[in-house]
Formats: C-alpha cells, structure tokens, sequence
C-alpha cells in the first residue's frame, strides 16, 4: 500500500453561496493525480494536525471553520436555532472540495459531535458528491426526550464558558480569555464548581455570555422544550450511509437511535442497509479507549478508531472490497467478565427477553444496613408497601464523574454514605446474565412537593468490590408525559413513572448482585428540581421533598431488563 507525504495549506478561503468566506486548512498527498476527499466542518477551530494517517492513507482531508467561527467570516447561529445555514455552507462546501484538481470528486465527511450535527444538516440537502458519512456521538435531540428532565448545567454552562464563549469574546472585543486552553484554565484553576455551578436563577446566567452566543442561549433557556434538530425529519432525506461510534458513559449515546431511524427512513436503500454502529465502554472523549478515569476495561475494548475510519471510506471513496458493506449493523461490546465483542442486526438487539425484577424493603431501603431487595412479585406483597427519603436541593446528590466533568462508571459505593438514596439488591446471582438494550423501571411514586425528580441507576455489584454503575434514567414529574407539557401532581398523589435507562451491555457474573438506586438527584450533571412547582430555571427559592417510593402489591414498582436470550 502506498503511503504519501503531506501537503499543507492553510486558510484557504472557500467561499459559500452568498459570497461569505469559509476558511480551511488542506493537507493532501503530496503526489500528482486526484485523491477522494475528506471534509470536516467544525465551530470548535479547525484543527492543525491529526489527520496524517488519512493523508498517507490516499486521501486529501479539508478542515473548515464554520460560519462565524475563528477565522471564518459571516455570524455564528448555534444548533439551538431551527435555521443555522450550517447545511448550505456544508453542502458549498462538499461541492467545492469535489471540484478541485487534487480531488477524485468523491467526498466524505467527518466528525464528532457539534462536528457530527453539520454532517448531518449537509447530507439531508444531499450534495452530489457526498459519498459516505462517519457523523458520530450526536443525540437524536438538544434536550433528551427519554429523559424528560431539565437543564444539565455541567455540560452546558461548562461548554458554553471555555469552548464556545472564549473566541466570540474576541470578535466582540471582549476581555480575556480568547482560547478554549484560557478559558479552560481558568474554569479548572479559578471559576468552575465554585463559582458558576451554583448559580441561580439559570435563565439569568446568559447576560454573562458573549454577543452571538447570548441571545441564542437566552432564547432556548426560555424553551427548552424547543425540537430545532428534528431529526425524525432528517433521516428521511439522506441517501448515503453512515458510521457511528458511541459509548456506554457518553452522555450523547443517544445517538445509537439514529441507526434504527436510518434503517427504517433514509431515502435510500443503500443508506439503509449500510449504516453501521460500534459502540464500546468509553465515554464522550474517550471514544475508543480502554480506560475511563481510573477503571481499566481492558486491552480488549480499545479500538483503533482511524484504522476503522479509514476502512470505511476505502470502501465508499475508492471502491474498494474490503468486506465492510457485508458486516452486521452493530458492533457492541459487553462489559464484565472478561469483555466481549458481539454483533447485532440492530440497536437494540431483536433477541432479548424482558425480566422483571421487583422491589421491595422492610421500609428501610437504605445503604448501611437496608432491607431494599430486588426479587420475585410473590416477595413484593409480602414486604412493606413503601419507602421514604428526603430530597434536599440544597445539599443534592452529587455526581461522580472526574475533573473533565465527562461521565464514567462512578463506584457507587463513594455515596453508600447519603440517607437520600434507595438501594434495592438482588441475592447473589446463581450464574451470569448478559443484558443488552435499555433497561427500565416502572416506579410508583409520590412526593409531599408540587414537583420533583426521579432518578433510577443499573448497577453492577461486586461483593467486596465496586458497585459499578451501568447506566441511569431520570423523569421529572411534571414532564412525565412529555417535555412541552407540565403535568403537576397534587402533592401526596401517587403516579407510575416508566424510566428509560441509557443503554448498556454488561455481563453480571455469577455471585454479583445487581443493585437499582433510586434518588431525586445528581448535580451538576442535571440540574436541581427546586421542588416548587415552579420554572426552576426561573426560580431561585430551593424546598425540601419528601419523596415516596411504593412497592406493595397493589402498586408493583419493578425494574425490566432486557436479558439475552442465550447467554453465551
């Protein structure tokens, strides 16, 4: 196989269909003839290197600003907007990149995230020359509709200060900081959990942004039930297949759903059938790792992501028949034991079976000494009808997640300590059990409060080792049905919540328990139900809750899981 040198041109000006300038860098082979071409659009600032293994893997690779970013001109519109332009400036783009002496005219994109999104409004006005798509880590949704909750300020606000702020502060002549490395310094050294987290009310926090970023942010803290990315709308105009990656921990794993979407709605049957999905136990930066802060999954679960990249594109841009088309849809690997890779025609995988776990206490399901039990519905009516725990939003649960702020497998024993979590154990198991798919919990529930949340957590339990989270859900109660409706429940009511899970794939040895917390909290990956009854993001006055979950057998709270048939 040949590998080439790298040519290297920096800002060269691209420009878009109403005369603004795009600016990209270009690294191409440094050989005569015509190469397929690769594009990534990005807000974040074109990157400078990393892409050399593409290069000498015969392809010319084009990094752009987006419009209003760095050094490309025009007015940056965020994706909380139904309308940015991004897909016009992409497909200029994709075109403009075909026609160029050094390229073949056959062109991919690129990219994760924010840079996945652009991928993704581009292809739906598919450009004649787009080929292929590796468009990964992007949620069907800006605000989770599995998850009817609230605002996740450690995300966000953390995003919005040291990745999108610093260069819009430049352009408005703001002061310092002017990088992402600046701000993030100062985020992590000087302002982060202490200074801003904290902050209330929440839809006050944007007069701290910049022009361009301000207005936008102000607007969707106003409606954040808004659906400006519709991608049930999108999937049905794109006729190029796609490569995704995600992970368990990513906090945008629901981009798996867009495999199943494209399976069913794209507009071709080649983008149908060829879509595919590799997902393994990583975390949002950490795509393709083995290892998540200080948990170690194994020499196993690390893929080489531009190796499988590159083979993508081979086969879509060059023609080549390397056996990708043939491959199933979905790569997935199994956590526990000694982790396993396993294939699947779809996400989720079709040959699961629903088991139904049932809770039940003595009315004391707590960490130290608890009576929380996970069993058979016989079990259920024999016990208590019901716990109870304080939410305090003062004092909330907190979440565990390293200095990144990026979500991980938390040993959940660090919070054995708190008395507002419920903790319901299965015996040991006599064997194994594999999961695959989205668990979820049927909970029946009250609360002495106008409105508050519920959160539900699949954990792995090791006896005298880690309780190792596998995913989590949450509802909040007046969006139980939906996140443009407020539903308030009269205080003391009961009500069923059906809580979605994240997906996962775990395998549970022989002689772990499997645990299922229940609490009202975890801040500041999602923000504080102030218990009001009011906007909690309008509102700043924070009430206690005491929060009632009912597991008599009149009202049978339980946890499903989605067990693999055969387990092997």
């Amino acid at each position: 196989m040949n590998t080439f040198g790298i040519l290297t041109e920096r800002d060269v000006a691209v420009p878009m269909r109403d005369g603004v300038v795009m600016r990209s860098h270009v690294f191409r082979p440094d050989s005569t003839g015509a190469f397929p071409g690769i594009l990534l659009r990005t807000p974040y600032g074109k990157p400078e290197a990393g892409y050399e293994r593409y290069v000498r893997a015969g392809y010319a690779v084009v990094t752009q600003d987006s419009r209003g970013r760095h050094a490309s001109d025009g007015d940056y519109v965020p994706f909380t907007e139904p309308d940015t332009g991004d897909g016009e400036d992409g497909y200029d783009a994709v075109e403009w990149l075909a026609v160029q002496p050094w390229c073949d005219g056959k062109v991919g994109t690129l990219g994760a995230s924010y840079n996945a999104w652009m991928q993704w409004q581009l292809a739906k006005l598919r450009p004649p020359h787009l080929r292929a798509m590796c468009a990964y880590t992007i949620p069907l949704e800006l605000t989770a509709v599995d998850w009817p909750g609230g605002f996740r300020p450690g995300r966000r606000i953390k995003w919005w200060l040291t990745s999108m702020a610093p260069d819009l502060r430049r352009r408005a002549g703001w002061p310092p900081p002017h990088t992402v490395d600046e701000a993030r310094r100062l985020w992590d050294e000087v302002e982060g959990e202490g200074h801003w987290i904290g902050y209330l009310p929440w839809q006050d926090f944007p007069r701290h942004l910049p022009p361009g970023l301000r207005q936008y942010c102000e607007s969707w803290l106003a409606e954040p039930s808004r659906r400006p990315w519709r991608f049930d709308e999108v999937h049905q105009e794109v006729d190029v297949p796609n490569l995704d990656f995600s992970g368990w921990y990513d906090h945008c794993n629901d981009s798996m759903r867009h495999l199943q979407l494209m399976q069913r709605n794209a507009r071709s049957e080649t983008a149908r059938q060829a879509t595919k999905l590799v997902c393994g136990p990583w975390n949002h930066p950490g795509l393709g790792q083995r290892q998540i802060d200080d948990v170690d999954f194994g020499p196993q679960a690390e893929l080489d992501l531009p190796d499988i990249i590159i083979r993508w594109f081979d086969h879509w841009l060059k023609g080549i028949d390397n056996g990708t088309e043939a491959e199933p849809a979905v790569r997935y690997f199994v956590m526990g034991g000694e982790g396993t890779w396993r294939t699947s025609s779809t996400w989720p995988p079709p040959d699961t079976t629903a088991q139904e776990l049932h809770l039940a206490s003595d009315g004391a399901a707590r960490h130290d000494g608890g009576t929380g039990r996970l069993g058979s519905a016989e079990e259920q009516r024999q016990a208590a009808p019901t716990d109870h725990f304080d939410y305090d939003p003062t004092n909330p649960t907190p979440t565990l997640w390293g200095k990144a702020w990026f979500t991980g497998p938390g040993d959940r024993r660090k919070l054995e300590h708190r008395s507002d979590i419920l903790c319901y154990r299965s015996a040991p198991l006599p064997e194994a059990v594999e999961i695959a798919g989205y668990p979820h919990a049927i909970l029946h529930v009250a609360s002495t409060a106008a409105d508050t949340d519920f959160f539900a957590r699949l954990i792995d339990e090791e006896e005298d080792g880690p309780a190792a989270e596998m995913c989590y859900g949450m509802v909040r109660l007046r969006h139980r049905n939906g996140l443009d409706r407020d539903d308030l429940v009269p205080p003391g009511e009961t009500v069923e919540l059906r809580i979605k899970l994240g997906p996962t794939a775990c395998r549970l040895e022989a002689g772990h328990r499997i645990r299922l917390e229940i609490t009202s909290s975890d801040f500041p990956n999602h923000d504080r139900n102030h218990n009001t009854g009011r906007n909690d993001l309008a509102d700043v006055e924070l009430v206690t809750a005491t929060n009632t979950v009912h597991h008599g057998s009149d009202l049978p709270s339980r946890l499903v899981l989605p067990v693999l048939s055969t387990t092997p």
